[in-house]
């Protein structure tokens, strides 16, 4: 496959080519390093062809499996997200019945026009879909980067308050509803999540890049994504992996357990020394781990399904994480799709046992989840894949004006409410800063 050499602030100049496009999608690493790799950095724009979940799909994990296909014979790449409701597909007792201000498609998907993998160690592109690359290329470097006047985090400045739409009281009464259904033992854990939305709230297209951009020098994550399709406009900021394929391996990644940075050296060590022998936080991870085995078991041959690494503290500029890794060899009668099905929703974001913890979310949440706790990710020609965990991430929808983002923590017999409280606070804090110039 051909390399061309770019410019060193191409990333920068393709997000500002987005304003030519109507379907775009970046995928960014932010050149950190990850166990087991990071995503890779593509820029996908333009569309041959779309898949969206709706009325006509009724089983849109066998529609994207087919649609995967008919790209594969032309040796193309799809890239595309799955929405946290499509566990309504996979279990049909479920249901999602809470509101849903955004009411993004429940998952979507595309084959691209142009499909670029951007390696900047080397200041070089490959061309994996599209015509004409020198010519698209030019067009990108001859993009005029657009200076950005607003002053971002700076600490010196009062900023606007972005609220919940719970208050602190009613969220600290339904985690201890919740502890009650673990006494009882209707669960051992469980992802409450709360949404901050921000109404009446206009931004232009090149404010959703500037905050993307202003999100990568900030919060850079190893699993972060940039959408832009109809109204919708997606900025994720991901540290966490879902799911990869990578031949017949499959490896997933839970995250259980965030503390915030220390203030020096010193203090980061004590922090991470805490994290890492925290029972709370342990037991929490522990939990996951085992059902992430049980979920790739069921795609499995038998007896590859192992935990690689329990408990990894890893650094990221504005937290520390807790993050294990399951891995298993895919069966040979099981398709690429069925693995991403027998997975999916994933366990860091629902609890354990997963069903029972899905109802417990759809009773005591006030929002319907919609993307939040999705993917986003790509499905090669040759069935490889990766995708990401939709956390800590802003959503937003131009013509209603309408911008939301979503936290949680995971609630086990030990929580204490007002520490998770804390928690989901300190996952909301980048989001309150950087948006609230614009409020």
């Amino acid at each position: 496959m051909k390399k061309y050499k770019v410019s060193r602030n191409f990333k920068e100049k393709i997000l500002q080519y987005s304003l030519n496009c109507d379907t775009f999608l970046a995928l960014d690493s932010a050149q950190i390093l990850y166990p087991k790799g990071a995503f890779r950095l593509f820029f996908a724009f333009g569309s041959n062809r779309t898949l969206i979940a709706d009325a006509q799909t009724p089983d849109f994990l066998t529609a994207l499996a087919d649609f995967q296909a008919q790209a594969a014979e032309r040796q193309h790449w799809i890239l595309g997200y799955l929405g946290y409701d499509l566990k309504n597909q996979i279990e049909s007792f479920l249901k999602s019945q809470n509101p849903d201000a955004l009411e993004m498609p429940e998952g979507f998907f595309f084959e691209p026009t142009y499909l670029i993998e951007w390696l900047p160690a080397s200041e070089q592109v490959v061309f994996w879909q599209g015509k004409e690359p020198e010519k698209i290329l030019q067009e990108i470097e001859n993009i005029r980067l657009i200076s950005h006047k607003k002053k971002y985090f700076n600490t010196n400045q009062k900023k606007k308050t972005i609220l919940p739409t719970v208050t602190q009281k009613e969220y600290e009464a339904q985690v201890e509803k919740l502890k009650n259904h673990i006494e009882e033992g209707d669960i051992y854990e469980i992802n409450y999540c709360i949404e901050f939305l921000i109404q009446n709230f206009e931004l232009q297209e090149q404010d959703c890049i500037a905050l993307f951009s202003l999100l990568s020098q900030h919060a850079p994550m190893p699993f972060s994504a940039y959408l832009k399709w109809q109204n919708f406009f997606v900025l994720c900021a991901s540290p966490e992996r879902f799911l990869k394929k990578e031949g017949k391996r499959l490896i997933s990644q839970p995250i259980k357990g965030t503390i915030r940075r220390g203030k020096n050296a010193e203090e980061d060590e004590i922090l991470k020394h805490y994290l890492k022998n925290n029972e709370k936080e342990r037991a929490e991870n522990m939990m996951i781990v085992d059902l992430v085995r049980n979920d790739l078991a069921r795609s499995a041959t038998i007896g590859t399904t192992e935990a690689t690494e329990l408990f990894g503290i890893y650094t990221f500029k504005q937290l520390h994480q807790m993050i294990s890794t399951v891995e298993a060899e895919l069966a040979p009668d099981c398709t690429w799709a069925e693995a991403l099905r027998h997975a999916f929703p994933m366990g860091s974001m629902t609890g354990a046992p997963k069903i029972r913890a899905m109802q417990l979310i759809e009773a005591y949440e006030k929002q319907k989840r919609g993307l939040y706790s999705g993917a986003i990710g790509f499905v090669s020609p040759s069935q490889d894949f990766d995708f990401n965990v939709v956390i800590r991430t802003f959503l937003y929808h131009k013509k209603k004006k309408l911008g939301s983002f979503q936290v949680g923590s995971a609630i086990t017999i030990d929580a204490l409410p007002e520490k998770e409280w804390e928690e989901c606070l300190l996952k909301a804090e980048t989001w309150r800063k950087l948006l609230s110039d614009y409020i």
